[in-house]
């Protein structure tokens, strides 16, 4: 839950062919060899966020950029194919190439765009994500993007439960806790280490709320890398935990009685290097001074009309976005949680926005920036955002006001109720036109992925679970 800091972006490495140009003037083999890289994961995720690669030698590097990486995209995952269909090509971004020898030496991550017969493949979570960012161009906008990425380390035991990882991390209140961090001290350091080794500005790194739970932030960036650096950090600390014998989960809500995992996203919208969230006068170069010199329109918050419009435009359409942003069975244990054994969930209830205040949706601040706090560690980086800004420019196209911020701890009565299951997600989803289509502008592929998460809603309540068990075996 620590803060996101507002620095100066950080490009990653090749950040400027992105900008410059379509075509590459430097080809992947050459960037690799630059790098001492022998191996390319040329990498994807598919709509639930599971990450697929294949590993290519850099002397195939020329095969990947050319396209002639294939794959089944049925059995990759959720991704719009059949068995029948054509090979998903997966076409590398040369501005995500990102160096791991922290993992294996000579080793390298690059994210690709999964290609069709030709033209990008609608269903794919980053191609989504580029069309919506897209379509904010055309409107002479661009989105920066932060995010607040939380984990458990855990162990599995014999019985099949779970375990912190760290024996002695059992405090009912263990948020900040130094002990816990410096226990932890060579995986948190090694994580730090690697992100600032690539640059991403790792500035803080802490043990969260719950027993066995840290976050580890970096510094904010156009919204494509950031949730492409989601994608690279999920992968990092997994494989990191894992040599050393435990085991980073994202799952929302591993443990009952604990705080659950959340994904938070920090957003904004400029035009070129001018901020548009903050209000005339309010300061917009002070350091996200809250309020500057205006009050904007008397709400207080120091942020311009667009902002406002914006954060009407994702309270409108919460509940669809929570299809996105809390999309497994597992999100709603956290999100219908009333108590923690810390004594909060940190999980907001209802689509309700306000300044400082962690127990809203919609968290301002600041001036620069609103904080998306219903997300879960499960979420689709790519779709979460695509979505959220979608929703956003929905209300600054219609002008929408979200009137007044609420107070502390409150909501106003007409805020919407978040989902208390998948299952209520996926129904708002179907019947929210706009984050229907807010997938590459075809409601078909909302409805694809609403039916596949209606599936994996029934197939786990058709799952006999142990508290049925205790309830209703004798119960009558």
């Amino acid at each position: 839950m620590t803060s996101v800091a507002t620095p100066a972006v950080t490009a990653p490495p090749f950040a400027e062919e992105r900008e410059v140009s379509g075509a590459p003037t430097i080809s992947l083999a050459d960037i690799a060899k630059a790098h001492g890289v022998r191996f390319l994961l040329a990498t994807f995720v598919d709509m639930t966020g599971k990450p697929c690669a294949k590993l290519v030698p850099v002397e195939a590097a020329d095969e990947l950029e050319d396209g002639a990486m294939g794959f089944a995209g049925y059995a990759a995952g959720l991704m719009g194919q059949k068995p029948q269909d054509p090979d998903l090509i997966a076409v590398p971004d040369l501005a995500s190439f990102t160096p791991v020898p922290f993992i294996k030496e000579g080793l390298a991550i690059i994210h690709c765009d999964p290609h069709v017969n030709g033209k990008p493949w609608p269903y794919a979570p980053r191609v989504i994500l580029k069309n919506t960012l897209a379509r904010l161009a055309e409107k002479g906008m661009q989105a920066k993007v932060g995010a607040e990425v939380e984990y458990f380390l855990v162990k599995k035991n014999d019985d099949g439960t779970l375990s912190t990882a760290d024996g002695r991390d059992d405090s009912p209140r263990p948020c900040y806790d130094a002990r816990g961090v410096t226990r932890m001290y060579d995986h948190l350091t090694g994580i730090s280490e690697a992100m600032n080794g690539l640059g991403w500005g790792n500035y803080a790194n802490d043990h969260e709320d719950a027993a066995g739970q840290f976050e580890q932030n970096f510094n904010y960036a156009d919204a494509l890398t950031t949730a492409d650096r989601v994608v690279t950090l999920r992968y990092i600390l997994n494989i990191l935990a894992e040599q050393r014998g435990m085991t980073a989960t994202f799952m929302p809500k591993p443990f009952t009685d604990r705080t659950g995992t959340g994904l938070h996203f920090h957003l904004s919208l400029w035009s070129g290097a001018e901020a548009l969230f903050p209000a005339a006068g309010s300061g917009a170069g002070d350091g996200g001074a809250t309020g500057g010199g205006s009050n904007d329109d008397g709400r207080g918050l120091g942020i311009s009309g667009l902002a406002y419009s914006f954060i009407a435009g994702i309270l409108e359409h919460a509940p669809a976005l929570q299809a996105f942003l809390a999309p497994t069975v597992n999100s709603y244990k956290r999100t219908g949680a009333t108590t923690s054994s810390s004594g909060a969930t940190w999980s907001p209830r209802k689509a309700s926005f306000g300044g400082n205040d962690r127990t809203h949706m919609i968290r301002v601040p600041d001036n620069k920036r609103i904080e998306l706090r219903s997300g879960d560690g499960s979420a689709n980086p790519y779709l979460a955002i695509a979505t959220a800004i979608s929703a956003g420019l929905d209300g600054v196209e219609k002008a929408s006001d979200p009137g007044a911020p609420s107070g502390p701890g409150e909501s106003r009565p007409d805020a919407h109720q978040l989902p208390a299951t998948l299952l209520h997600a996926v129904e708002a989803l179907r019947q929210d036109p706009v984050i229907l289509a807010s997938l590459s502008g075809n409601p078909e592929i909302g409805r694809y992925y609403a039916d596949a998460k209606e599936e994996e809603f029934l197939s786990w309540h058709n799952q006999v679970s142990d508290w049925e068990i205790r309830t209703y075996l004798t119960s009558i």
